[in-house]
Order: C-alpha cells, then sequence, then structure tokens
C-alpha cells in the first residue's frame, strides 16, 4: 500500500542517452556508458562493506548511481565504532570513503531504519538493485548462568561504549575491580585488553570519549585475563595486536611456559608462515629470559596481562550478595582432531577465577534485516553465491552479512568489490529489471510521509567539523557527538 506513494512517477520522462555509433568497439566500462538507463543502485549500510561496493559500481560503470542508506546519524560503521581509538592509522581509509561520498553520483542517506522507516521489498521496488551490507551489529551470546548479572558485557558493546556509538553510551561499567577476563582470543579481545590497561595520559590525544576516558583514569583494573577454549596454536589475534600487547607501557604479560611444550616442533612442519611467526613471538615471550632493560620494565610494571588457553567458559559466578559478577567458572579442555577441525573438549575438571568484570568476545552476529529477505539463522549470514541472494534476482550482499564476521578491513575490500563485479555482470547480461526506476525520489516521498528526516554528507560534514572543533581544545582529532538528538539540534532539525 504504501508504494502507491510514488506510483505517480512517469516512466516516459524518464532521459535516455543517445546509443552508440553501430560498429564502435568499447570497453567493458564504456559498454555500461552507452545503456539508455542510469542504473539506480541501492547500498545498505555505510561502514566498509557498503563503501567500498559504492566505490566498485562508481568506478566500473560511468552512468551509475548509488545512493548509501544508514541507519545511524553518521557514516563509516565499524571504522568510526569499532576500530580502537589508539589505531588512527586504520581511520585513514576514511578520507577514500568520503571521496566516494562526494560523487555526484553516491548520495549518502543517514537516520534511516531499512526494515524499520523503509522496507526491502520497496527498496527493490525504486532501485534495478539493492545490495545489503549492514554488517553485524548484535553479538553472540555466552548462553551460560549468569550472564544477565551486572559486570558482565559483551566486548561489543564495550567497544562501542568508549568508541561513541550512541546505543552503548549508558553502559556505564564498573571499573573498581582488580580482576578483568575477557572471554575469546581474538583481535576484538586483545583491543579490550589493551584499551583496559594503556596508562590513560597515552589515549588523552585519541578519538576516544570524553566519558570512557574519564572512567580508564578512575579504573582499578589491574590484570586482565584473555581466555580461549583451544591452544596457542587456535589464537585469532595476529601479530602486531600480539605485539602491541607485549609492548604496552607499565604492563607485563603473564604466559604459562607449560602452555607451548612442542610447539616449536609442530610449527616447523604444519604452519603457514605467518602463523609461524606469531607463534615464535608467543614462545620467545612465554619461554625466554627478557634482556636486562625488558626485564626491569617488568619488573616495575604496576599491571599484567595473561593468556588462559584450554578453558571454556561455564558459569558466571555472583557475589555473595548475588548483586554482580564475582568470577567466572571455567571448564578445562583438550584438544582432539587435527587442523581446521580441532575442537575443545570438556575433561571433566572445572576451576574458578576470582573477577569483577567480565567481557565476552567471542564474536560478532548479523541480525535479519526483513522478513522478506533469506537469513541463516545458524550461521548468521544472508545465504548467497558470490554475493548474489539466493533466489533473490536484483538482490545482493556484501561485507560480515554475506560470509559472517570474518577477516580485517581489506578483506572486507576484496569481498564487497566481489559483490559488485558481480552486479555489473547481471546487469551488463540484462538480468536486473529493464526501464527507469525512480531511485531515491520514490523512497524520499515514502520517508516524508513517514516522517522520517534523512541526514545527507554535508549534514555529517557539519557534524565532522563540530566534533573537530570541540576536539581541537584538548589536542583531539576530535570529540564525537554521542546523543543524536543534540546532532539533529545542530543541522536545525
Amino acid at each position: 500500500m504504501a508504494l502507491r506513494c510514488w506510483r505517480w512517477w512517469h516512466w516516459s520522462a524518464w532521459p535516455r542517452t543517445r546509443p552508440p555509433p553501430s560498429g564502435s568497439t568499447q570497453s567493458f566500462r564504456q559498454q555500461f556508458s552507452t545503456q539508455e538507463q542510469t542504473p539506480q543502485i541501492c547500498v545498505v549500510g555505510s561502514g566498509p562493506a557498503g563503501f567500498y561496493t559504492a566505490q566498485h559500481l562508481l568506478k566500473h560503470h560511468s552512468r551509475a548511481r548509488v545512493d548509501i542508506y544508514e541507519k545511524q546519524l553518521v557514516p563509516f560503521g565499524l571504522v568510526r565504532f569499532g576500530v580502537a581509538p589508539d589505531h588512527p592509522e586504520v581511520k585513514n581509509v576514511i578520507n577514500t570513503f568520503t571521496q566516494t561520498a562526494r560523487s555526484d553520483r553516491c548520495a549518502f542517506h543517514g537516520n534511516v531504519v531499512v526494515g524499520r522507516d523503509v522496507t526491502v521489498p520497496e527498496l527493490q521496488e525504486a532501485y534495478h538493485a539493492v545490495v545489503l551490507s549492514y554488517g553485524a551489529e548484535d553479538h553472540r551470546a555466552l548462553e551460560i548462568p549468569g550472564e544477565e548479572l551486572p559486570g558482565v558485557f559483551s566486548a561489543r558493546a564495550f567497544v562501542g561504549w568508549y568508541n561513541g556509538l550512541p546505543e552503548n553510551q549508558e553502559l556505564a561499567p564498573d571499573l573498581s575491580c582488580d580482576t578483568a577476563v575477557i572471554l575469546g582470543q581474538g583481535n576484538v579481545a586483545l583491543d579490550v585488553a589493551r584499551i583496559l590497561l594503556t596508562p590513560p595520559e597515552h589515549l588523552e590525544k585519541t578519538d576516544i570519549t570524553e566519558a570512557a576516558l574519564g572512567a580508564l583514569r578512575q579504573s582499578r583494573v589491574k590484570t586482565v585475563w584473555i581466555v580461549g577454549r583451544r591452544g596457542p596454536l587456535q589464537v585469532a589475534f595476529t601479530i602486531k595486536e600480539l605485539r602491541e600487547m607485549i609492548q604496552l607501557p607499565g604492563t607485563r604479560p603473564i604466559l604459562d611456559p607449560a602452555d607451548f611444550l612442542g610447539l616449536q616442533d609442530r610449527i616447523k612442519a604444519e604452519v603457514p608462515r605467518p602463523r609461524k611467526r606469531l607463534m615464535e613471538l608467543l614462545l620467545r615471550t612465554a619461554t625466554e629470559k627478557p634482556g636486562a632493560e625488558e626485564a626491569a620494565r617488568r619488573a616495575s610494571a604496576s599491571r599484567a596481562w595473561g593468556l588462559r588457553f584450554s578453558r571454556s567458559p561455564q558459569q558466571v559466578l555472583p557475589s555473595a550478595d548475588g548483586r554482580r559478577a564475582a568470577g567466572i567458572r571455567l571448564a578445562v579442555t583438550r584438544l582432539e582432531g587435527v587442523g581446521e577441525a580441532t575442537r575443545a573438549v570438556p575433561t571433566g575438571d572445572v576451576e574458578d577465577l576470582p573477577c569483577g568484570l567480565v567481557l565476552s568476545s567471542i564474536g560478532y552476529k548479523s541480525r535479519p534485516i526483513d522478513p522478506s529477505v533469506p537469513f541463516d539463522l545458524k550461521l548468521g549470514v544472508i545465504p548467497n553465491t558470490e554475493g548474489r541472494v539466493v533466489d533473490m534476482p536484483g538482490l545482493y550482499c556484501s561485507g560480515w552479512v554475506k560470509r559472517g564476521p570474518t577477516g580485517v578491513i581489506t578483506t572486507t575490500m576484496t569481498d564487497s568489490f566481489l559483490t559488485g563485479q558481480m552486479l555489473l555482470q547481471d546487469l551488463k547480461a540484462g538480468l536486473l529489471p529493464s526501464g527507469p526506476r525512480p531511485g531515491y525520489a520514490a523512497i524520499k516521498a515514502l520517508l516524508s510521509s513517514r516522517g522520517v528526516w534523512p541526514i545527507s554528507f554535508s549534514d555529517w560534514e557539519k557534524l565532522d567539523a563540530e566534533e573537530v572543533s570541540r576536539g581541537q581544545g584538548a589536542g583531539k582529532p576530535r570529540e564525537k557527538l554521542l546523543d543524536p538528538q543534540e546532532m539533529l539540534r545542530l543541522l536545525g532539525r
């Protein structure tokens, strides 16, 4: 019924281009430019997957128009809300995304929740193709008793808290305890451990929120345990993040040499080079006597972090009054199987680890976006073949919702370029709807009728300038705006 809002669109009024001279030879890109219509393409999500998909489409089709829809008021997804504040070099990709957004064939529409404000079928009616690139906005639950206790958070929410994600600003983690436990051994786990243990003065010139920095200044956390179900060979973090932890000022590593027995022989034979280098760094740190300077540094450290292997969470233990987390019960595991099939099996033994803060970092998870779109709840992805959504012509996906929450930004870039390539192949083969489509003109009318007011990229640039201005006084690159209502007021909404 809502679609009637734009049925007035007069298809015959759509501008057409002159056909190419007969017999001309043209490149793949040029062939597209001679089509009679302007392909209207919509991308849902403005993180790396969304922007890289848009970038590929704009680069390889000279007439394509791309509209990027985003539920937040601001763009850039996990680059803004996921990348650690002390990794500013990773955020430089925002410069590339900004150039894409400024293209006269690209438009950003923030503050639009697809699946609520506008449905995927409505987008499909308005565009020749729709690409779902909305990422993984949820976390995998522990599914153990005590998970709901105060003091237990997902690492995703904790990262959102210190990075200024509006929905996580009420988190208020209590950092008055001595020991924190992080469940999971990936890069996010190491990011969280590093932020908890970094001397606050080292974070003052980053874009961490002032509220988070204030809480970290008051923090009494001295020890962080990073716990994994399997062994050293199965850790998911990378060497850069491990090296940062080893060299973190004012901290020392706690690694049990017994955890690494026999590892040297195993990595000689069966491990790819990047993993071998990672294992060698772990081995050296755990088993070799440090030099005099490093030994002195560790001896003077007031904080510590450690890796615990072959431990699986069984229960969050409550305090005596039952009001908050006071520890975690871990099942001791052993490994069965080889290679990728290696899995952790409980031995029957358990151990209790006292702590006042538990952070679950066992993976992000995508959610279904719209009842019309197929979704694999077990795998947490949209079923697809090379980015083409199964049994839904004209619908595509890229990034984490396509392949699962794995890899780094460059992995997402490659993945998104591939989806863009598949879409353009389908367009060239005549597999997408023929005839003009109204694109944003139709969706704008729908949103207006529903009281939704999108945020443009020029709106974002005003908010960006305000953030940069607020940060300058404190010597920060920016002070992030945290309240959507304040953002709207600054834009005169």
